[in-house]
Parts: structure tokens; sequence; C-alpha cells
């Protein structure tokens, strides 16, 4: 999926730097943080800081918007400082930046500086930590903020005879532990920073919004003067090392040691400890007999572990070399983080694990998300999760169990308990590992025996059976026949059982689906086939017009309930209100959610064969998702038996799978044209995506991505996909098969091979339309894939009725015809093409829109002169005319701020200046509307 994008990561391994800075900063005493930038930034860290240590966390923020970031936020830092004092009279404020301030280029420096010369007397230390979301994740936030307590706080050099501890960021169980080993061998610590209090306190009477436990700054002050620094992080260099800092600065020594998860972790913490004078405890040692003799007992389950390790370095790491000791098979270690050293950490370390189970070195993986963990997970056949709760969606997708043991855990409770350090630390993990693999052998050797004994799949001529079991509902069984070798795969649901077995030898397949005691056979004579479908749609697709074999049986509606869409095909034009054609992508009128159940009661009182309610536009149904969504629940709760579909480009599909299958939608069209970008980017013209506008090859290569995902994603959650292929002549016709055979391979139930349908007005209105024939034999070249549909009627996106006999003229007199005005063209002043957010001055091309307040359409680019150079802009006729003759032809320029040279020059020209923040497509409307009104048009 990633072998065409470029720098697009999906679900990063990671959280920002901002996250680690304020959870650092929460283990010194007295101190409270506040983020400089938007408020969405500290609900963003409340929200997960609270879901993981179940405690309340206060976080300020500067909130800077709009006028903040042009203006810059000196006066709402001020404020909030104050506001703070004020308000919680803390010890130590941390000033935490964000991307926003970063990138504008605070100085927040600067800032604190005039604060206090503004508030003589304050009473309070601030700490500025620069923390930028970019520049690192939450480890790089967590070792910033350390590092800046340190090189801002006066010092105390004075020898106290203490060590201090650094470590990375670890649960306050964790902490708690070491301040107490480390008293246990008599060895006084002082850690930076605390948090086993402060993020897992105890009950109070009264709730104090400061945090009173935590390292003191009078603590932090005397760190200068300790006898030793332990520093557990091996990956630290000396741009953010504390204990490197201290060195150079202080002079004071330093070790560097890993974190003390496993035998060979705690013992180097002994022996350290011991050097520096503490005393070994019998109990300590007692303690290390248990693990061992505990390693001994788990060690056959152990065994059949094939462990993912992901999280921060250090993390990963540590549970890595405690997987090896304890005979699970590390096959996958990944962080977020960019952290070259890992590499060459882990892969000393994995080697003779791996070599005693016959298998390559384990899978490394620096700067990664989780697109690219599961990738490697299923390549290197990993039956066991370790890390944070956001693999939790990799552990339902490939049906193994996750090991919950790093931040954030906001799934489940406890996140702030968790053990990983010591030998309890290690026993928990050790056990955890060992009970998931006794229940994977418990609850899979019936079916495999099953499978291997006694299945009727044992009538073909196999040599090799494997059997996995996801999900105990369903029961549907694929068997195939390469080489004498046969693979089965058993996914539950809702009791219903499929078989498909299919022969790739040439010599024919069977296909029985048996539901409701009724069984069908079909013989496919073919070489290679995939025809797979889940049980529990099995009714639902067989009463569908578009899936079933009975197409002309039953009624759909589709309710056009959906305007927006987030891409511009070449071929596609949509019109709201056209009762004289019928295409995708024209309706007489958009539905709100509750004229649209209004629409399917009607129906469903006259068409007693109406079994399915679509969404297929105009637009895209995801694009328009809550619409969707309501439209939707209030169906259901009418009829509990409908049948739900939608139709997406599948650009935003990723993202909604989940809800889609929580809302009942059974069945999904995709339309995907194209799995070479090189093609895609002479098919779409443009994406908007994440708030971005893409074009040519990148935006083609996001959609690809997407498209794919979302497809594989609907296979797992057992929703039937159908894949719609618009075929363009001289495009993509001898492309086809490639995408046919592609999407087969993700799990698609059907492919729609359909001709274009050449548009007035459209970018492909003057192509060659494909014949019949060719059709026919595309559909014919695909079938070898996947069943292929061949009664497609390309329906209106209000068709209602049968596909034989579309009733939705029926509806034209009950709707209300959009008032349109006069088509007008607008220039507008934007730099990512969504927003309205650019100064005129500083446009260097424009964005040409044309629109008559009902439908907005972009049309180009023209490139332009600055007209404003800087601080010293000049109005130079030469910068001026250029720019005249780019927007002669608008009757007006959108910009986020016109001066009132320019503004008057434009007017003279007959152009009206508009200045605004808004979406493009909203502005432009917008405009269009008013000067219809002005003209008495509309």
């Amino acid at each position: 999926m990633s072998g065409n994008l470029v720098n697009l990561n999906v679900n990063p391994c990671k959280m920002c730097m901002p996250m680690g800075a304020v959870s650092a900063l929460c283990g010194i005493r007295g101190c409270m943080s506040i983020l400089h930038g938007s408020q969405g930034c500290a609900t963003y860290i409340r929200r997960h800081t609270a879901t993981h240590y179940n405690e309340p966390i206060d976080i300020a923020s500067s909130s800077l918007t709009e006028e903040g970031t042009v203006f810059g936020g000196e006066a709402n830092l001020l404020k909030g400082l104050r506001n703070m004092i004020d308000l919680y009279a803390p010890e130590v404020i941390g000033v935490c930046t964000t991307c926003l301030a970063e990138t504008i280029g605070e100085d927040v420096g600067a800032i604190v500086k005039k604060f206090f010369a503004q508030n003589p007397g304050a009473g309070v230390k601030i700490i500025n930590v620069a923390s930028p979301g970019y520049g690192g994740t939450q480890n790089e936030g967590w070792f910033a903020a350390i590092r800046a307590v340190l090189e801002q706080t006066e010092p105390n050099a004075a020898p106290n005879g203490k060590v201090n501890v650094f470590t990375p960021m670890i649960s306050p169980a964790d902490t708690r532990f070491l301040k107490s080993f480390f008293a246990g061998m008599g060895v006084e610590c002082v850690p930076l920073p605390d948090i086993s209090e402060n993020l897992d306190g105890a009950t109070e009477k009264r709730y104090n919004r400061l945090k009173t436990e935590g390292t003191p700054i009078e603590a932090v002050a005397a760190m200068a003067g300790a006898r030793l620094s332990i520093e557990f992080s091996e990956f630290t260099g000396a741009q953010n090392s504390p204990a490197e800092y201290l060195k150079e600065a202080h002079g004071v020594p330093f070790v560097k040691l890993p974190l003390p998860a496993g035998i060979r972790g705690m013992d180097r913490l002994i022996s350290t400890l011991a050097d520096a004078g503490g005393k070994v405890r019998a109990a300590v040692m007692k303690a290390r007999g248990r693990c061992l003799d505990a390693m001994a007992d788990s060690h056959k389950h152990c065994a059949e572990a094939r462990a993912a390790v992901y999280g921060d370095p250090d993390f990963t790491a540590a549970l890595v070399r405690l997987c090896c000791e304890n005979g699970i098979l590390p096959v996958v270690a990944a962080t977020g983080s960019v952290s070259p050293k890992l590499r060459e950490a882990l892969t000393r370390e994995t080697a003779e694990c791996a070599e005693y189970h016959f298998e390559e070195n384990v899978e490394i993986l620096d700067d990664s998300d989780f697109a690219a963990i599961e990738n490697a997970c299923r390549n290197r056949g990993a039956n066991l999760l370790i890390g944070s709760s956001d693999g939790r969606r990799i552990a339902r997708s490939m049906g193994i169990p996750l090991i919950r043991c790093a931040f954030p855990i906001h799934d489940y409770t406890g996140g702030q308990r968790v053990r990983i350090l010591g030998f309890d630390g290690t026993l928990n993990i050790l056990d955890q590992a060992a009970n998931a693999m006794i229940e994977k052998t418990e609850s899979t050797f019936r079916s495999s025996l099953y499978g291997e004994l006694y299945a009727p799949a044992n009538a073909v001529n196999t040599d090799t059976v494997s059997a996995n079991v996801i999900n105990n509902d369903t029961v549907s069984t694929n068997i195939v026949n390469t080489d004498d070798t046969a693979n089965a795969s058993i996914v539950s649901m809702n009791n219903t059982v499929s078989t498909n077995i299919v022969n790739k030898d040439g010599t024919g397949g069977t296909n029985v689906v048996d539901t409701d005691d009724t069984v069908g056979a079909n013989i496919i004579n073919t070489d290679t086939v995939n025809t797979g479908i889940a049980g529990v749609n099995a009714d639902n697709t067989a009463s569908h017009p578009c899936f079933g074999e009975h197409a002309c049986q039953n009624a759909r509606v589709h309710l056009p309930v959906a305007p927006e869409c987030n891409i511009q095909c070449n071929y596609c034009l949509r019109d709201y209100d056209c009762m004289n054609e019928s295409r995708p992508g024209v309706a007489s009128k958009i539905l709100s959610p509750a004229e649209a159940f209004e629409r399917y009661v009607h129906l469903k009182e006259t068409m007693p064969n109406l079994t399915v309610a679509g969404i297929a536009g105009p637009g895209d149904a995801l694009a328009n998702f809550e619409l969707s969504r309501e439209t939707f629940r209030f169906i259901r709760e009418y009829d509990r038996r409908v049948t739900f579909c939608i139709a997406t480009n599948g650009l935003l599909l990723p993202q909604y799978v989940s809800q889609l299958r929580e809302l009942g939608v059974s069945h999904v069209t995709v339309t995907v044209n194209a799995v070479d970008p090189a093609v895609g980017a002479k098919i779409y013209r443009r994406i908007s995506y994440m708030g971005k506008t893409y074009s040519g090859t990148e935006g083609a290569s996001i959609l690809l991505a997407s498209q794919l995902a979302g497809i594989k994603m609907l296979a797992d959650a057992g929703i039937i996909c159908k894949v719609n292929c618009v075929t363009l002549k001289g495009i993509n016709d001898n492309h086809i098969p490639e995408v046919v055979k592609t999407v087969s391979e993700l799990g698609v139930f059907m492919a729609n091979i359909m001709p274009h349908i050449p548009v007035k007005g459209s970018a492909f209105e003057g192509l060659d339309r494909v014949t019949n024939i060719e059709i026919t034999a595309l559909r014919k070249s695909c079938g070898a894939y996947v069943k292929q549909m061949s009664h497609c009627r390309q329906c209106r996106s209000d068709a209602a009725g049968t596909l034989d006999d579309d009733r939705s003229i029926e509806f034209c007199g009950d709707t209300v015809k959009l008032e349109t005005g006069k088509r007008m063209r607008f220039a507008v002043a934007t730099k990512s093409g969504a927003i309205v957010d650019l100064h005129f001055g500083h446009a260097g091309e424009f964005y040409i829109y044309e629109s008559d307040a009902a439908d907005t359409r972009f049309v180009e680019t023209r490139k332009v002169g600055k007209y404003c150079g800087g601080p010293d802009c000049s109005v130079k006729e030469d910068k001026w005319e250029p720019i005249i003759r780019a927007v002669a032809d608008c009757a007006a320029v959108l910009a986020m701020r016109i001066g009132p040279t320019p503004e008057k020059r434009l007017r003279e020209n007959g152009i009206d200046a508009i200045m605004t923040y808004d979406r493009v497509e909203n502005a432009v409307a917008r405009a269009a509307k008013e000067r219809s009104v002005a003209d008495g048009i509309a």
C-alpha cells in the first residue's frame, strides 16, 4: 500500500512532543503546564492522560486563534500566565510550545522576560520547553522537559551524596518500584520526574488542583551536587540527555542503563548500585530466584509465542530482551521515534533467539506507523502483541492477544498501575504471555482437529492443512488446492456456515452456501476464481438488486442526502436538478435525513418488494457521513429488516468501516478506476483530504492507499464489497483487468465494469464511449478473478424501484428547485486550496471558481506576481497590471485581507473585493448568492 506514497503515516506509532513534555512536568511538585498554541492541543493531551492515568490533570492553553497566528500570541501567553498565578498559585509553570507557536517563530524566552518585567515579585518559576509536535514523539518531549528543567534551574552544586535517577516515560507504579528498590539497597535517590503519586494518587477529602507531590524544585537544583546520575535510557544523546548535561555542566558522573526489566536488566541495576555502595538484600535474591522458577514453569508455553513489541525505544528494547530471555521469539520490534540505534541495539540481542527458533532476525522498524507494523506482523506470523492499547485494531484484525503495558492505555483501566520493571514486573509480562498462548491452544485445538480429521474438506487431495479460527459466531471455510496443499481459514459470523472450494489446477471448483437449510451448488471451471461470501450477509445479498442473482425482482431506493464530494473525477459532473437524464451523480433534490426517512416510509408502503435503502450521492456518502448516519438511524428504527448499502469513492473508507458495521451497513460499493497512480492522475483532477487539496500522482496515490486499505478492512469486518470500474477509452481500458485482479485479492465479492457516460461540461465530455462488445470482453477476462455484475443500470442518486422500473420521476413534483443565479467567476487567495486564508498581496496565484450559488466548481489556477513583497511593499504599475489581467473575468476577489489601495484598484476595474476567512466553497457560494441578489437575478 505504501509503495507509491511519500511522507504519509497511517496512524503513527507515537504521541506528540507536547504530550511527553506535559507528562514529565506532572512529576514536578507544585508545577502546572500551559501549552502555547491552539486550545485543541491541550484538549488532546488532557484526554489521553486522563484516560490512561485516571487522574484529573489541569493543562492551560494560550488559545491561539487565527488572529494570534497572524499577529503573534504574546498577549495571549502573558494573560494566560497571569491567570494561572491568580487561580492556581503554582510554584513552577512549564510553558510548552506546540507546532503552531514554533512555526510562527514565537520567542517564548523573551515573552517570559517581559512577563517578569510586568509582574515583579510574581513568586513563580517559569520553565520554557521547546516541544513542537513535529519535532519528535512523546519520548523526545519527555526528555526535552527534563533537560529544560535542569538547564533553567539555578544549581546548588554542594555535594550531597545522593544519586540522580532519570527515566523515560514509565508508569507511576514503576516509578514507585524504583524509589523503593533504591531505598531497599540503602541508596538515597532523587528521581526526575517523580510521577509516582501525582499521576496515581490516593483519594482525598478535598481536591487539590495543584499537584502536591513530585520532585521539589529545590531537589532539582541539588542534582548538580549529586555523586552519581543513573539514566535508564540507551537512546538519549548529547542533545537531550539530562545525565550528560549534568556531567558537562557540573561534573556529575553518570551511568546509562537499560530499563531494568528481565533478569539481565535487573542484574545490571543491582551491580551498579552495589558498586555505588548499596547492599544486596536476601529478599532481592529470593525475588530473582522466583523469577527464574517462573521462567522454567512457563517456557513450554512461551516458546509458542511470536511477539511484536512496539512503543518508545527504551521500552521496546527492554521488552525485546525480556522476550528473548523467556524463549518468546520477538519477530517485530517497532518504535514511532526516529531511532537508528534501535536496530544496532537489538540485532545482536535477537540473533541467538532467532537462530534457536530457526528464524530470521527480528524485523526492526523506527519512525513507524501501525499500518507498517500490521504488515510486518502478518508477514512474520506474529501471534502476540506487546505495547500500548493503540495496537488493539491490529489485535482485532489478526485475532491475536495484546498485552497492554505502555502509554497510552485508554481502552482498559489501570494503566497507571501497570508494572514492567523489576522481578515482579517481569513476572507480570511473563504470566500474561504464557496465558495468552494457553488460551489460544485451548480455544482452537478442537476446531483444528475437526478440520484435520472430520471436515468434508478432507475429501480434497491435500498434503498439508492449516486452520485459523477467528470469532466464534459464524464459520466459513475456504479451501484452495494448489500443488496438493490446502489452507483452511475459519471465520465465524452469525451462526451461518459457508464453504468455498476452488481448485487452481484448472479442473473446476464447487461453491456451496448453506443458509436456512437451503443448499445451492455452482460449478466453476477456471484457473483462478475468488467468490467468497460472508454467511452473515447471505440473505441480504440474495435479495439485493445489485449484489444478488435476482436483480429485477426486488426494489431499492437511493436517498440523496450526500451533496458534497471530496474528489473531482474528470468524467463526473454532479447536477442536483435534472430529471431528464439518468446517470450517477444526478438527483432532483438534496434531502435532509428526516425527508429521506419520509420518502422511505412512503415507498415501503407502496412497494412491498422494497428491501434495500442505499446512499449513492450525488456526492460521496462518507464525505457526508453525519447525514448518512442520521438517515440510516431513522430508517433502522422503523424497519429492522432493511438492507443498508452505500457507494463511495473510498477516500475516507478506512476511517468509517467500524462505524458502518455498527450502523448495520452490510454492502458497500467502492469505485476504483486505477491501481497505478500514474493512470489515476489522468482520471482524478484533485482530491480533498485532511484539509488539503492534492492532484496528480500524489492525489491519486493517497486515494488508492485509502481505497485498498478500506476494501481490506471491509472484508475483515464481514461487509460485502463490490467494486465499480468506470471504463475510460484510452485512459484505463487496458488497465481494468489489473484493477480487478488487485481488488479480488483483498476479498471483494463482485466487480462491476461500467462504460463511461460522456457528460457535457466534464473534462472527458469528448472521450469516446466503449462499446458493449468491449465491456463484455472485459467482463469475461476479469471473470477469472472475481464474480462480474452484468445487470447494472448506472442509476441516479435518487433512484427508486426495481432496476427495470425506476420510479424516481414520481417524486420530482414534491421537490423545490434550487434557486440559481447567473454563473460568475471568482478569484480566491488561498494557501491550501481549502480555506480562504491568504492576504491578497501575498498571493502568488489565484484559484478560479465558477458558481451560481447552488453549484460551485473549481476551474483553474492562475499565476501572478506577488503584489506585496514585504514591509516595503510598493505600488508599482508593472506589478498591478498583470494581476488585473489575471482576474479581469471575475466578479470578485476573495482574500483574508485586502488593503485599501488594492481594494480601490479592484473596484475601479469592476471587481468586488471580499475579505473573509471561510472554506473556499462556502465563501464562493455565498459571494455568488449575494451578487445574484444585488443584480436582481435571484
